[in-house]
């Protein structure tokens, strides 16, 4: 397992070793011991999956401590543009963002706690996973807006995308922070 800094603080991509021949691949996904001796600190809680069409967009999610999400993704089949905003203002990469293409299996992105997540799907039959280190909590549930200005976030969009209602509603950067400031 190889373990790559991104520019965002905490924030990395882990490339696993895939065995192939013939007959297919194999590849271990999660390996706590060796994230664990890269520094890495990350108890699998739970573990989702996601199938989309191609040109989906879901996101930016997070949730609010002490339900917060550290969440190591990346796709079983097709492909995404995956995006994280560091949220954490107290972190140096505090609302920059960071976007990776994640097209094989064996490339996953460590979204650490305070962080937003999303990603658009590139292919059809999309299947994305998710690992997270604490379990959904429906009330601690939060977005930002995928398009906010604020965060200039170049989606490389094919056309208008499908999103949900939910993410359309999100609230941008400013009104989160006008809602926390009182």
């Amino acid at each position: 397992m190889e373990v790559i800094d991104t520019p965002l603080k905490d924030c990395r991509i882990i490339k696993a070793q895939k065995f192939g021949d013939e007959r297919g691949f194999f590849l271990e996904s999660f390996n706590q011991k060796e994230l664990a001796a890269a520094g890495i600190s990350f108890d699998v809680r739970q573990i989702n999956f996601a199938k989309s069409q191609q040109n989906v967009l879901r996101g930016l999610h997070y949730q609010l401590d002490p339900h917060a999400q550290t969440k190591l993704v990346g796709v079983i089949n097709g492909a995404v543009l995956d995006v994280v905003v560091d949220l954490r203002e107290d972190s140096p990469s505090y609302l920059q963002h960071y976007k990776l293409k994640i097209d094989s299996q064996d490339i996953f992105l460590l979204v650490p706690r305070g962080f937003a997540h999303g990603y658009y799907t590139l292919a059809p039959e999309t299947v994305f996973y998710y690992a997270v280190d604490n379990f959904y909590h429906p009330e601690s549930e939060r977005g930002v807006l995928y398009n906010d200005p604020e965060l200039g976030i170049d989606w490389e969009l094919a056309g208008e995308p499908t999103i949900s209602a939910k993410d359309l509603k999100q609230p941008t950067i400013k009104e989160i922070q006008k809602l926390t400031a009182r």
